[in-house]
């Protein structure tokens, strides 16, 4: 799972069949030092939200194979899920 801002969201015009409906959002993960700096510097991807995170947004995403665990049983061809929207994220340093 990583941490990503959401900075848009993805409209399409053809989608497979089990994901009709579905609201797709462009999201920009953090490295650490991008935490540390508060700037997404990751590389953008689409992932499918419904949690309704909001623009600019600090949400968790879920890729892989655990992209559509919250689907089970069903199957669904994802790579990314948004599984939380973060309030907070705090950084402590060892």
């Amino acid at each position: 799972m990583r941490i990503a801002e959401i900075i848009g969201t993805v409209t399409l015009c053809r989608v497979h069949p089990s994901l009709q409906g579905y609201r797709w959002v462009l999201a920009v993960p953090y490295s650490l030092e991008g935490l540390k700096a508060n700037k997404a510097d990751g590389e953008d991807l689409v992932a499918v939200d419904q949690m309704g995170a909001g623009l600019g947004q600090k949400v968790a995403i879920s890729e892989g194979a655990e992209a559509a665990m919250p689907f089970f049983p069903n199957k669904k061809p994802l790579d990314a899920y948004v599984a939380a929207v973060l309030d907070q994220v705090t950084i402590t340093e060892r």
